[in-house]
């Protein structure tokens, strides 16, 4: 499905730098995929092997618990980008012009301030559980056949590092267009009337004809 909102490209340095982190984002969001697919070949196998040999997937839960920061986190920078995150379009939707760049800009310097944070925290998580003279380089593991835990823990501060890079992206983009007055900048999400939504639509779904 296309999204309600658009992100606008050009030649400059800003632009080149959206997409050149939009690969990294969009090869992040492949992995997350991934997971959950892998994920769904496990719970048929489970299911298999508890109903037709009595045995189901031993460490099942374990495996499930290590890939969830992958499938749940590991995509959220791809989703800014693309303004897919739960919004306050109707206020934030009512404003034009450089009012609404310094709106943007104030709550997305708000939202780096706190990813900062969790950057912070979740890489002292995941310092706990690391150790390279430890089995498996791990100080934990899960509690059926003892996966290591630093993998999954390591995801959530890479992510969230990433989404921070994004979000430094974001304010320049939105810090420009304030000084600028610009009506449509590029490198941050734009919201879409009901009518280029509609268009928007209509070529994705040609696309795949």
């Amino acid at each position: 499905m296309a999204g309600s909102a658009s992100v606008l490209e050009d030649g400059s340095l800003l632009s080149r730098l959206d997409r050149g982190l939009l690969r990294i984002e969009w090869s992040m969001g492949l992995l997350s995929g991934i997971g959950a697919f892998a994920l769904m070949c496990l719970a048929v196998v489970s299911v298999v092997g508890r109903n037709g040999f009595n045995e189901p997937l031993r460490g099942y839960v374990d495996w499930i618990e290590a890939a969830m920061p992958l499938i749940a986190i590991f995509g959220i920078s791809y989703v800014q980008r693309e303004g897919g995150h739960i919004r306050m379009d109707i206020v934030v939707g009512a404003l034009k012009g450089r009012p609404l760049w310094l709106a943007e800009f104030l709550t997305t310097l708000a939202v780096l301030v706190l990813m900062v944070l969790l950057v912070w925290g979740s890489w002292s998580h995941f310092d706990r559980s690391f150790d390279f003279a430890k089995p498996n380089w791990s100080r934990d593991s899960s509690i059926d056949i003892g996966l290591p835990i630093w993998p999954a823990k390591l995801v959530v501060p890479v992510a969230f590092s990433v989404m921070c890079v994004r979000l430094v992206l974001q304010l320049w983009g939105y810090g420009v267009a304030f000084l600028r007055g610009e009506e449509r900048p590029v490198a941050v999400p734009l919201v879409q009337t009901v009518a280029e939504q509609a268009a928007a639509e209509a070529e994705h779904i040609q696309g795949r004809d």
